[in-house]
């Protein structure tokens, strides 16, 4: 999948019932936001729910840029509101916005598959996200890509620099760059250039500068990182570009 302009939409009590379900911590949404940035830019966020029920989540929705979507627990008819809202505000915008390619679905419930083909249908490309144990595989399969939250959050184990011990500052730069790189390597299964990985790095962190960070330029950087073992970096020789080829374990 290209780059791209990502609308999300949010089942929020879903996921955080599946979370809660699973033992997990509450459910974060910045990690989830970080991982969809991997694949573009999010351009439309909107998360629903009876929002009394999940006050203690609004700041952090707020902060992250969501519009929230107030909808009551269960609506006359007995149907879940939040569901039929976000159908129909996820058909509207497809109709209506062409210059978003992308919808990521943050859920687990299987009510939404014929949202995600109808989707489909009209040629967007369809990315879930719900929690393992409350996802049915009915919306698994109907979609594009889906990605586990429960994947997300699990601890990640820490590589040791093969060369010199870094000052924190570059270590936290080398970081950075070593997450979106092995991202992009996951999802695209071949080199990514150096440029993308910035492209995309830059696309998490607005504020970003390899320089406030010790290293003279992006170049310097990706230098350092192939000489600490943090990823495998190549020239190439017609544009000079950096490719990286690989992160190792």
């Amino acid at each position: 999948m290209e780059s791209s302009n990502i609308a999300v939409f949010a089942d929020f009590e879903n996921v955080a019932i599946g979370a809660r379900d699973a033992k997990l911590d509450p459910f974060r949404i910045d990690v989830v936001l970080q991982r969809l940035l991997d694949k573009g830019s999010v351009i439309v966020k909107r998360a629903y729910a009876d929002w009394n029920r999940y006050a203690s989540s609004r700041k952090p929705l707020h902060e992250a840029g969501f519009e929230l979507v107030e909808v009551p627990h269960v609506s006359y008819s007995g149907k879940n509101s939040a569901d039929i809202k976000l159908v129909v505000d996820a058909i509207d915008l497809c109709h209506t916005r062409h210059h978003v390619g992308v919808f990521a679905i943050i859920s687990g419930d299987s009510d939404f598959s014929p949202l995600v083909g109808k989707l489909r249908e009209n040629g967007r490309f369809v990315i879930g996200v719900g929690v393992r144990e409350s996802t049915s595989g009915l919306l698994v399969e109907a979609c594009d890509e889906f990605i586990f939250y429960d994947e997300l959050v699990k601890p990640r184990r820490k590589r040791k620099p093969r060369g010199k011990a870094q000052p924190p500052k570059e270590a936290q730069a080398l970081d950075l760059v070593v997450d979106v790189a092995e991202a992009l390597l996951r999802d695209r299964g071949e080199a990514v250039w150096g440029s993308h990985v910035k492209q995309v790095l830059k696309r998490k962190r607005p504020d970003f500068d390899e320089t406030s960070f010790g290293y003279r330029g992006w170049g310097d950087l990706l230098e350092d990182a192939a000489r600490q073992g943090r990823l495998e970096v190549s020239r190439d020789k017609g544009s000079g570009g950096y490719r990286i080829t690989a992160v190792p374990d």
